[in-house]
């Protein structure tokens, strides 16, 4: 917990001197309240974390094209902490417009589009959609094995993943497979 407090101290600093230096929607303010807010995250301070990404996406709004990839990731940050308060839809909305904006600027066998297809499936499982969260999920892994080695943790991430929703399926003998 100690650490969280001097990362956060330390990026609430840089925020101060960025405000006085930059203009008021400069990007790089934008990826110090995503700092911000990730740090509140980790310490399940929601509605904080909630209020810097918004922030952070206002200013991106404002500073980027439609379709720059850190829009998608505030999308992505702002889903995850709807995720983590139990607000299911209202993440998957947050993921989905995340995963448009990558569809557009990344290419099609990009990690960062394996991670929202993560996201996707993670909100449907909660939801208890199990065959939508499957399909996310391997869309994921289809990414994964194209883009990462064999052996990156991120397909491991993905096999778990299927696993838990063959078995919430009574499917045992898949997830024992996956």
């Amino acid at each position: 917990m100690g650490e969280n407090f001097k990362a956060l101290s330390s990026y609430e600093r840089a925020l101060e001197i960025q405000t006085i230096a930059l203009p008021p929607n400069h990007p790089d303010l934008a990826h110090s309240y995503n700092n911000i807010g990730t740090v509140h995250q980790n310490m399940d301070e929601y509605p904080k974390a909630l209020s810097f990404y918004e922030r952070a996406l206002e200013i991106q709004t404002i500073g980027l094209s439609p379709n720059h990839p850190d829009l998608a990731n505030s999308y992505n940050n702002i889903g995850n902490v709807y995720k983590n308060m139990g607000e299911n839809s209202k993440a998957l909305s947050f993921y989905e417009r995340a995963l448009k904006i990558q569809t557009i600027g990344l290419s099609p066998n990009h990690p960062d589009l394996a991670h929202s297809y993560n996201n996707i499936g993670n909100v449907y499982k909660n939801m208890g959609e199990n065959s939508k969260a499957l399909s996310s999920y391997e869309r994921a892994l289809e990414i994964q094995t194209t883009a990462l080695p064999p052996n990156h943790p991120d397909l491991a991430r993905s096999y778990n993943n299927m696993g838990n929703v063959h078995q919430n399926m009574d499917e045992y003998s898949k997830a024992l497979s996956s």
